[in-house]
């Protein structure tokens, strides 16, 4: 048996970082997977009481589905994700298509979760107003 052709095999939206940190198209599943196994993606965390606001590199285009009857080459892929684990914003996510946006987004989300836990910790707690 030879080595399978990588065209028989659909490019799912599959991207690895190079040396730089910058995303590149990877069509050999199995080589990335191998790289997502081997590469820690965490670009930030936060840690709070509650829990933490976290910002990874996906490593597969969230929009790339919706894209897929058309040129997938003509949208910018999303592959950073920031999501709140715990806390009274738990569950809230946001996806970016830059590591630059991603980190700021990280920031603006740690100061969401700042003031809503203040507003939460004022609405039990009136002496805290």
């Amino acid at each position: 048996m030879g080595t399978e052709d990588e065209s028989e095999h659909p490019w799912i939206g599959s991207y690895v970082l190079n040396d730089e940190g910058n995303p590149v198209p990877e069509h050999d599943v199995l080589k990335w997977a191998e790289w997502l196994e081997a590469h820690d993606r965490h670009l930030a965390t936060t840690n709070f009481s509650w829990g933490k606001v976290s910002t990874i590199f996906l490593g597969l285009d969230e929009r790339f589905l919706s894209f897929c009857l058309q040129d997938p080459l003509l949208h910018e892929p999303v592959l950073w994700e920031t999501m709140v684990f715990g806390g009274p914003l738990n569950g809230e996510q946001r996806r970016y298509t830059s590591k630059e946006e991603a980190l700021e987004g990280h920031r603006h989300l740690v100061e969401e979760c700042k003031e809503a836990e203040k507003h939460c910790a004022s609405r039990f707690n009136p002496a805290l107003n």
